[in-house]
């Protein structure tokens, strides 16, 4: 069990005075025990709105093992024109003598708009040298992130979260060529890229990939972007040409891309039915008649396959979701480790735009 070890707070403050504030504290507690020590593998910025900032503390305090060393909160109020900051230090409860308790430490300033243009001069001070910074801004603010990009070497999006899919992947891609982007509308498609990889791994069944023949893929209202990730992931993996998608009625899109055999006919469904983001569903079809579809379920994915023969299978695959705090746990993650698959399905994605 955690414990708060010492709270530093300041009004009409500096970057400087935090900073020597930090460093003082962490000092004082490695005196008092000296097997208290900072963790350090990652800075984490946040920008987040100050009416929403409790929120994000709620799911940053979700994420597990994989919190961030350091977290930096830059909280907005649009009419604030001073600095307010409050750093904390917190730790384990007890650390017997040979053991290491590992400190995690948390800033969080308060800002105004005024300050976003040029949050790096006071974010700089702040973040652990020689860590990588990751920056993440789930309210927007793209110009506090565009002032971050030369101090960060990851960004943290949530492409779901623009509500034009078309926005969120030009954005995604724009930022990509500065830095290493993590996702979380990617990372939601996890469990359904690494089923339909396990399904066509056999040696006797992979051929089929190339038969594919129509690709149906169900979403959250909202979730249009990880349905286009996933189909961008298909088409980079397997070689398919694409075209823009046409939208329908009913928040459809759908249209053809082009494999080395045959065209695939593509869909995108709205499942208003689904109540949190993602996928709800997929249905892959071949040439030689085989139909291979996972639906959301109670415990985990529910699989189907049937073949022109009549042969019909139905299973469930257990413990599928993480729900949201295991995704953005996993997006912090991510932050340490590079995806080579992203990119090119980001690229075929933006390509499949309406």
């Amino acid at each position: 069990m955690a414990t708060v070890d010492t709270v530093w707070r300041a009004s009409d403050t500096n970057p400087g005075a935090i900073d020597a504030a930090l460093r003082a504290a962490l000092s004082q507690v490695h005196r008092e025990n000296a097997g208290y020590v900072p963790a350090r593998v990652l800075n984490l910025v946040c920008v987040v709105d100050k009416q929403y900032s409790g929120e994000i503390a709620n799911r940053l305090r979700r994420v597990g093992r994989y919190h961030p060393s350091r977290t930096i909160v830059c909280s907005v109020d649009p009419k604030r024109t001073t600095l307010d900051a409050v750093a904390t230090i917190a730790g384990p409860s007890e650390v017997r003598e040979g053991d290491i308790g590992l400190l995690r430490e948390t800033v969080v300033v308060e800002c105004g708009e005024r300050h976003l243009r040029h949050l790096d001069s006071i974010v700089d001070p702040l973040v652990v040298t020689d860590l990588l910074t990751c920056v993440w801004a789930p309210h927007g603010h793209h110009e506090a992130v565009d002032s971050l990009l030369d101090l960060a070497q990851i960004v943290l999006t949530d492409s779901v979260d623009d509500p034009e899919p078309a926005d969120a992947i030009h954005r995604a891609r724009q930022l990509s060529e500065k830095v290493y982007v993590v996702d979380l509308a990617w990372l939601r498609s996890t469990p359904w890229r690494e089923r339909i990889a396990a399904t066509f791994d056999p040696d006797t069944v992979r051929p089929e990939l190339r038969t594919i023949s129509s690709v149906t893929i169900r979403h959250h209202p909202d979730s249009a972007a990880s349905a286009l990730l996933l189909v961008g992931w298909l088409a980079s993996r397997l070689d398919w040409r694409c075209a823009p998608l046409m939208a329908q009625r009913g928040g459809v899109t759908e249209g053809s891309v082009h494999a080395r055999r045959q065209d695939v006919r593509v869909r995108l469904e709205p499942d208003p039915r689904l109540q949190v983001r993602g996928l709800s569903g997929l249905t892959l079809a071949t040439a030689s008649g085989r139909t291979y579809s996972l639906e959301r379920g109670p415990g985990g994915l529910r699989a189907h396959f049937e073949n022109r023969r009549g042969e019909v299978r139905d299973w469930t695959i257990l413990g599928a979701s993480r729900g949201e705090a295991g995704i953005l746990g996993e997006g912090i993650r991510q932050a340490l480790l590079r995806d080579q698959t992203y990119a090119p399905a980001l690229a075929a994605a933006a390509s499949l735009l309406p």
